[in-house]
């Protein structure tokens, strides 16, 4: 399978190295400095493109990709606020889109344990929940889309909860995210729910980027051939 890759920081190094492994070829690597291969016979032959970038240019990199028509798995977060625009595209204009606010299947497998969880706790109102997230200093959105990811799946089964708020509850129905930015930490998400007697809490701590960039190219051999917006519950099934 052919492979454009947006975005040649460190995940997208990680990304090449699995690729190439189990067999792709890379046609194409766009990054900030040579955005006029987006007009290229090379990435035009991709398969798919995978794209972590930043959020500022995470849009456009889209819209370019849907213009040469390469489908598109999207790694990087912060741009939610233009999903419906995303998905309009797929819609009308039949193109391919595959996002997911994390793609390593441990912590896919940690989003089920959280709403499981959730469900839960939702008959005991004693409990408070929060979350902390940890991510190295280049990370430039907080909370990161994981942790957002995390509080929708408490937000639909806690109803003492109702949305959540970057560092502090403003009320008590406000979900509180603590985003931490330090050294060069892949990543770490921590739920926890305290009462006065107690605290139960389940955390995902990534050792390295490898599941992240692994789970980006086994979504792009997934996508390959399909048409609109794809997720991980379509990939995994669970």
């Amino acid at each position: 399978m052919n492979i454009a890759l947006i975005g040649y920081g460190k995940m997208g190094h990680e990304i090449e190295k699995i690729a190439k492994e189990r067999g792709h070829n890379i046609v194409a690597i766009i990054d900030i400095n040579n955005t006029d291969e987006f007009d290229s016979p090379a990435f035009k032959s991709a398969d798919v493109a995978i794209e972590f970038s930043t959020p500022a240019g995470a849009l456009d990199n889209y819209k370019r990709c849907f213009a040469a028509n390469v489908p598109v798995v999207a790694g990087t977060t912060g741009w939610l606020e233009h999903m419906d625009e995303v998905k309009k595209a797929c819609e009308e204009n039949d193109r391919t889109f595959f996002y997911a606010s994390n793609y390593s299947l441990g912590v896919n497998i940690f989003f089920v344990l959280n709403k499981t969880l959730a469900r839960i706790m939702n008959d005991y109102p004693d409990y408070n929940v929060n979350i902390e997230e940890i991510h190295h200093i280049h990370k430039l959105d907080a909370p990161s889309g994981t942790a957002i990811t995390l509080a929708e799946g408490i937000i639909g089964n806690i109803d003492r909860k109702d949305r959540w708020n970057p560092e502090t509850e403003e009320k008590n129905t406000d979900l509180a995210i603590h985003s931490i930015r330090e050294g060069e930490v892949p990543g770490i998400h921590e739920i926890v729910y305290e009462s006065e007697a107690d605290i139960i809490s389940i955390k995902h701590d990534a050792k390295n980027r490898k599941g992240l960039a692994l789970g980006a190219v086994i979504a792009a051999e997934f996508v390959k051939g399909k048409k609109g917006f794809l997720g991980m519950n379509d990939l995994l099934k669970f």
